[in-house]
């Protein structure tokens, strides 16, 4: 079955066309940015959710200046919308006497004096609505009727106009505008050494599409098409007395955030004279004994060499190859420092939906046969696992610097010495450092402390990855293993990094450093890079005008593909005298071939 055909990109496709629409309800054109939270709110309730203020306010934060399309579905995707059934049982609760009606007082009344109090005069205007009998009391389960019918009839007056204007079926798409983009979908690095093919031009699709075809019929656009074969999987030979060279490596563990970004630790490698190497990063499985679903997380691992500033550090190299899940690189490198950059493209590690509500979290505390608390079994092989993720040297042992990157992840906070020495009082330590059995102490302490209120344990783990399920959704552990044929590399973690400038960096460089650009017809200062490997296609975009310019990417020709920007047809907005990461493609099933055809084109200013 190809890409276009799944059952799963039909689902998303009518997903799309739904967030354009109520997008299109509110804003002129889908390119246009949210610039408040009340905008996210008209937005959202035009897509039929109901935000709270706590809800804008966590995708709305003190540092959120804007947010774009891709950032409003992927709020879509973790919010559900408002369901009838929902707004009855909060009414019900209002009522007193059971007979199905709430009077005008007693909602007054509720409604200002708890949760997020609305005024007198828009409880009037509620009631004035609501009370189709005019005796004074409100019918709560016509009302909910009438609102979720409401709302469905208003998404579909939105659809509709959709499917009329010509004009918003052809301009209006996604945007994303950075990169790696501060908004949901994460950029990626490029992939394996390949060549460049030949550019050729795509059949015409004879499918019908609630989206754009594409920018086919346009002057200004470019086609880039390959074949790519099924990922090999044959064993590639280490160097020759691997196992006589120096050795050292590190854990660490790919994040999803909020806003669809990837983050990890960045390290720093140290060689004392010129030597061979043989770098390695690969999925990490905690408990091999039970198999891990994200084990076909694509990773890369880019080494830099540092410059005066960030700006003018070098690309030593990435690792090129791929061995089953391990991709490696082998080399010389010269004396010196240089800084190691893991990477995930983001197409097979996403910010993932909320559960439904009807599943049921967890227990992670629970009370024993004496009355006192104690951690669940689930939760203590939970918490066994990011002691693991933590303990970044494997040696059994949590440091201070250790615990600081989690605190840092999981608090935004670090500890300081004296802390971490009322710590050592507490709690099991050996050699000034945590043992598993102290971790878990501490992690009790702080159930304890809440009286078995485990919300703090909730945010600690959904830090680190953790659905309410205790499944490790958003999150991928990793290993770097470093080999040196004559001297012992030292590799330290160096920084948690969100910002991915210097990571942003090597991705760019890698792209631009093996394939040729291509002009896009009739913009000879617009040109598409497009970087073919053994695993991975990557493609950049550079704007060498003095102005903004918007490229629509149509990806609807591709077969068992999946793109890092996680839509098939979307638009890139690149400001002047700038390069930008576009996309990173690769293989939904790897033992399959697959197509790479991607069509880029120039949108009209609006």
């Amino acid at each position: 079955m190809s890409f276009q055909e799944s059952p799963r990109h039909s689902e998303e496709e009518s997903f799309y066309m739904q967030c354009r629409a109520a997008y299109l309800a509110v804003f002129r054109s889908s390119l246009t940015n949210i610039t408040s939270k009340q905008q996210l709110c008209r937005a959202l309730q035009q897509a039929g959710r109901n935000p709270s203020q706590a809800t804008l306010t966590k995708y709305w934060t003190t540092k959120t200046s804007k947010l774009n399309f891709d950032d409003f579905c992927e709020i879509l995707k973790c919010e559900r919308k408002t369901e009838e059934a929902e707004l009855e049982r909060a009414f019900k609760k209002m009522d007193v006497n059971g007979d199905g009606y709430i009077t005008h007082s007693a909602l007054e009344k509720a409604l200002t004096t708890r949760g997020e109090k609305m005024t007198a005069e828009e409880i009037s205007a509620v009631f004035s609505i609501a009370d189709i009998n005019k005796d004074g009391k409100l019918d709560y389960v016509e009302f909910c009727r009438l609102l979720v019918s409401t709302v469905e009839q208003c998404q579909k007056a939105a659809l509709e106009q959709l499917e009329a204007d010509a004009k918003l079926k052809k301009q209006n798409f996604g945007s994303q505008l950075c990169s790696p983009p501060s908004s949901s979908v994460p950029s990626a690095a490029a992939g394996a050494t390949g060549s460049a093919e030949s550019e050729s031009t795509p059949k015409k699709d004879s499918r019908s599409s609630s989206r754009p075809s594409s920018g086919r019929s346009r002057q200004s656009s470019l086609s880039n098409s390959a074949s790519m074969s099924s990922t090999k999987t044959s064993r590639i030979p280490e160097p020759p007395g691997l196992q006589e060279w120096q050795h050292s490596n590190m854990r660490g563990c790919f994040f999803v955030e909020n806003d669809g970004s990837i983050s990890s630790l960045q390290y720093l490698l140290h060689v004392s004279h010129t030597t061979n190497v043989y770098l390695t990063i690969q999925p990490l499985s905690l408990r091999p004994e039970k198999p891990f679903s994200l084990m076909a997380v694509d990773t890369a691992l880019f080494v830099m060499s540092p410059g005066e500033t960030k700006d003018n550090s070098t690309l030593i190299c990435f690792t090129e190859s791929k061995d089953k899940e391990k991709y490696f690189w082998k080399g010389e490198l010269k004396e010196g420092t240089y800084h190691l950059l893991p990477f995930t493209s983001g197409c097979r590690l996403k910010k993932q939906s909320k559960k439904s509500p009807s599943s049921k979290p967890v227990e992670l505390v629970y009370r024993t046969d004496t009355g006192e608390l104690d951690l669940t079994r689930e939760l203590r092989e939970v918490l066994s696992n990011i002691f693991d993720v933590i303990d970044l040297d494997g040696n059994g042992l949590i440091s201070l610097e250790e615990y600081n990157f989690f605190e840092l992840r999981t608090s935004g906070e670090k500890c300081d010495k004296d802390a971490w020495a009322v710590c050592k009082e507490n709690f099991d330590m050996r050699k000034n450092q945590l043992t598993r059995q102290g971790f878990m102490e501490l992690n009790l302490m702080e159930a304890t402390e809440k009286e078995g209120d485990p919300a703090d344990l909730w945010i600690t783990l959904e830090a680190m990855g953790y659905n309410h399920l205790l499944e490790l959704v958003e999150a991928c552990p990793f290993q770097i293993d470093v080999y040196c044929e004559g001297t012992q590399p030292s590799l330290q973690p160096h920084v948690l990094e969100s910002g991915h400038k210097l990571l942003n960096q090597a991705i760019q460089k890698s792209i631009t450093a093996r394939t040729g650009a291509k002009a896009l017809k009739g913009h000879d200062n617009v040109l598409i890079y497009t970087y073919r490997g053994e695993n991975r296609i990557s493609s950049l975009i550079a704007n060498k005008t003095n102005q903004k310019v918007t490229v629509h990417v149509n990806n609807e020709q591709s077969k068992n593909c999946c793109s890092s920007r996680g839509l098939t047809v979307f638009a890139v907005e690149v400001p002047a005298r700038t390069k930008m990461v576009c996309q990173h493609v690769l293989p939904i099933k790897e033992k399959q071939d697959w197509t790479y055809n991607c069509v880029e084109t120039i949108l009209p200013d609006t």
